[in-house]
């Protein structure tokens, strides 16, 4: 049995109105009548069920939207953009504090200071322009012997034998007052013992047996010295000779530094020209003309003095930090060149011993520690989009060792795990050192 739809009551409400109209009604527009309302009605209800298919749709929908859109928010913090990385907040630079220092040069000739690993304190007089240097030239004559034949500390290294020639050459040396030690034909040096005469009796004559030794010749040896010397960077030196007594063996203060420092990173050369005194063959006892050594600090190099050079001296001293009332006090390695100081020919090595112990003793005063970055300060942060920033800083205050005026960079760098902060002398290149100056602080 099929159940008969009932009339709604806007249809009843119509089908009254007609009957009213015209009595018992007109059967023929009450049905056309009815069919019209039935079709809105119907109209209407299709449009409710659109709706309730909308809702039943979004109902289902709705996880998956944000499911995907989640997901998508997931893949976005995985980017870089949302990755953690450190962002350093502290500057890139560090001048040490203070007054710039004065440093007592000399009024005349040449001179400079360097501190191993950190850079040069400064120099004085026509750097740029080549000058004579004297027996400081026997430091590249050693140097490049050591080059050539090594020697290991406290090694007397392979026999030199004194040729027929060489050892009738002392006497005429002698006559024009050459710096020499007595040898004789046959005589046999080991190379430490010639070394010894070359930098501590400043010999020329060993100077020109090495050199023979080395090479062959003096002429061979010289154009090793003028690779060895362009290798080194001295761009403003030229050696004519191996003994400096030549007026044409020239260089500069800068150049001079450059060597001393290579000089003085082989043990075996450091160990030769911190001696006082040592013994050879013939010749017997010899002293160091360096009689600063053992004073402030110093350990060497090379005095040397012409009248055309004038007095010169390489030098380099040991520095302490600090108090001398500390029970440990940390050196520095400072290197020094004094050229071309006037006076007669009596005094004009004193002149130069003088000029670099004033030198010593003002990089003594002008050294110096500063903190960079105090214990638990903030340096950087670790730094993730929307979280908080960590902040990194150093378990112990971050100190440099410099003077006044110098410029250090500093660098935050390594991952957020193990971030680390880099400080180096802004002109350390200039040290020429193996292994520059540098402080490396973990932060946490």
């Amino acid at each position: 049995m099929v159940k008969r739809r009932q009339p709604s009551a806007h249809e009843a409400a119509a089908t009254a109105i007609e009957e009213r109209r015209d009595g018992h009604g007109d059967a023929g527009n009450r049905q056309g009548y009815i069919k019209r309302a039935h079709d809105r009605e119907q109209a209407r209800e299709r449009a409710r069920q659109r709706m309730r298919r909308r809702r039943k749709l979004a109902l289902w929908t709705g996880p998956v939207v944000l499911a995907v859109a989640f997901g998508g928010i997931g893949a976005y913090v995985a980017s870089p953009a949302w990755a953690e990385r450190v962002v350093q907040e502290v500057p890139t630079t560090f001048v040490f504090p203070g007054v710039a220092p004065r440093l007592p040069w000399p009024a005349a000739g040449q001179a400079g200071l360097s501190v191993a690993g950190i850079g040069d304190l400064g120099t004085s007089g026509a750097v740029a322009t080549p000058v004579p240097i004297a027996s400081v030239a026997k430091v590249m004559t050693a140097y490049q012997v050591l080059t050539d034949h090594p020697l290991a500390v406290g090694q007397d290294g392979p026999a030199i034998t004194v040729t027929r020639d060489e050892a009738a050459a002392y006497a005429r040396q002698v006559a024009v007052n050459e710096s020499v030690v007595p040898v004789t034909n046959g005589e046999k040096l080991t190379e430490r013992q010639a070394l010894q005469a070359l930098m501590l009796a400043s010999a020329g004559n060993v100077a020109l047996i090495l050199a023979r030794w080395d090479a062959g010749s003096v002429d061979a040896f010289l154009t090793r010295v003028g690779a060895t010397a362009a290798h080194l960077g001295m761009t403003h030196s030229t050696y004519t000779d191996p003994s400096g007594l030549d007026r044409g063996t020239v260089s500069t203060a800068p150049d001079q530094l450059l060597l001393a420092r290579a000089a003085m990173s082989r043990p075996a050369f450091a160990e030769i020209v911190a001696e006082k005194s040592a013994v050879i063959p013939v010749a017997g006892a010899i002293r160091n003309f360096n009689t600063l050594l053992g004073q402030d600090g110093v350990i060497g190099v090379k005095t040397g003095s012409t009248l055309a050079a004038g007095g010169c001296l390489m030098f380099a001293a040991d520095v302490p930090l600090g108090s001398s009332t500390q029970r440990a006090q940390r050196l520095l390695r400072v290197y020094g060149i004094v050229l071309g100081q006037q006076g007669t020919s009596s005094t004009i090595l004193p002149h130069a011993l003088t000029a670099a112990q004033r030198l010593v003793a003002a990089a003594r005063s002008t050294l110096g520690t500063a903190t960079v970055a105090q214990s638990g300060s903030r340096v950087a942060v670790v730094r993730r989009t929307l979280h908080d920033d960590r902040i990194l800083a150093p378990a112990n205050d971050v100190q440099v060792v410099g003077w006044p005026g110098l410029t250090y960079t500093m660098r935050v760098s390594g991952p957020p795990s193990a971030p680390l902060l880099t400080v180096a002398p802004a002109n350390s290149a200039s040290a020429a050192s193996a292994a520059g100056y540098t402080v490396v602080s973990v932060l946490k």
